[in-house]
């Protein structure tokens, strides 16, 4: 079969040491399709981000583009606007054909913390091909806040794809048919589209902006901060806002989204012809989010907003992005929200899990 590989496929992978790490990789860090990468002890401040290039090496890179280097074992401050590489404590030797797709966290991508896989010979961010062996690193750029790190911290996350199983609009349609995908009618064109609420049922409350002058956010620190120390409210009364170039946004989806325990699924990058915004990568999206199977009644996503030539009108209901459905190699042992701490099961409109409320 081709597809995603499962969690449990995941645990043999790193049995077989096609998955390695120091300190060895500890279970929670497998997830129902993915597995959490953690940041190793030392942090290059670098002039620019940069890929390695075909036959090239991050380590040559790093050499070229180093400014300093920062000890990250006692903790250490990434400052917003900067550009960091952390190698990270694992490392693939994937078998042949089986190739390997990385991604943000949702908690990350909702800090605004521009966080991407890099590796050797890499002509793309986030995508490892087939039979890749070599190690990993992580460019992380903070965007809107600084932040401390430390060893240890999962900052992204990546899958594993043995062919590609992606379904086209034909099979969304049929599985939407069989079990709905969202709680409306289903927008499907190369993708399942979604939009953007701003005309909640209980306030005028639609989202957040993010504060340009604030204190830094320790990663480790989980309900700790209080929300208007860094963000605005943003409010709607007509079902519109007003986007600022440069800006930074958390709002919500209009639909509610089920992602089935046979499938995955990936929001893919907005398109820049639509309007002058960009909806962020908001990670992956694992099997059982917001499914019945999981106790979950449908949960919505959060889009990560940022504005850039010019104000731009964003309006209710207005297509925004579109989540890429995938099947899975297998159906996981464990799925989001019913077998594991799941932070983001059933949500609405919600800050990382670093804020209170």
């Amino acid at each position: 079969m081709t597809g995603v590989l499962a969690s449990q496929q995941i645990s043999r992978l790193v049995a077989a040491g096609h998955v390695a790490a120091e300190p060895p990789i500890a279970p929670e860090q497998i997830q129902p399709a993915s597995l959490d990468l953690r940041l190793g002890r030392v942090a290059y401040r670098v002039r620019a981000s940069f890929l390695a290039g075909a036959g090239g090496t991050v380590a040559d890179r790093l050499a070229e583009f180093e400014m300093h280097r920062i000890d990250l074992s006692q903790g250490a401050v990434l400052e917003k606007g900067c550009v960091y590489v952390v190698p990270l404590m694992e490392r693939l030797d994937l078998p042949a054909g089986l190739q390997a797709v990385a991604n943000a966290k949702s908690s990350t991508g909702r800090l605004d913390l521009l966080t991407r896989a890099i590796a050797d010979g890499g002509t793309e961010f986030d995508r490892m091909p087939p039979g890749y062996s070599g190690p990993l690193y992580a460019e992380i750029c903070p965007r809107s806040f600084s932040v401390l790190v430390r060893p240890g911290m999962r900052l992204n996350q990546v899958r594993f794809r043995d062919g590609q199983a992606v379904l086209d609009d034909a099979a969304l349609h049929a599985l939407h048919a069989d079990t709905p995908l969202v709680d409306g009618p289903a927008v499907i064109d190369d993708g399942l589209g979604f939009s953007v609420d701003l005309r909640p049922t209980r306030s005028s409350l639609v989202g957040y902006r993010a504060k340009p002058h604030t204190g830094l956010i320790d990663l480790d620190r989980i309900g700790h901060y209080a929300p208007a120390d860094f963000w605005e409210e943003v409010h709607a009364e007509r079902g519109r806002i007003i986007l600022d170039p440069g800006a930074f946004y958390i709002l919500v989806s209009r639909e509610a989204v089920h992602i089935p325990p046979d499938y995955a699924a990936e929001m893919a990058p907005y398109l820049a012809m639509v309007g002058e915004f960009r909806v962020h990568y908001a990670g992956f999206f694992d099997p059982g989010f917001g499914h019945s199977d999981a106790g979950g009644a449908g949960a919505r996503g959060v889009l990560e907003v940022r504005c850039h030539e010019a104000p731009f009108v964003l309006e209710h209901g207005q297509t925004v992005g579109r989540l890429i459905y995938e099947r899975m190699n297998e159906r996981p042992h464990r799925l989001y929200g019913a077998d594991l701490a799941s932070n983001y099961q059933g949500q609405g409109l919600k800050l990382s899990k670093h804020f209170r409320g």
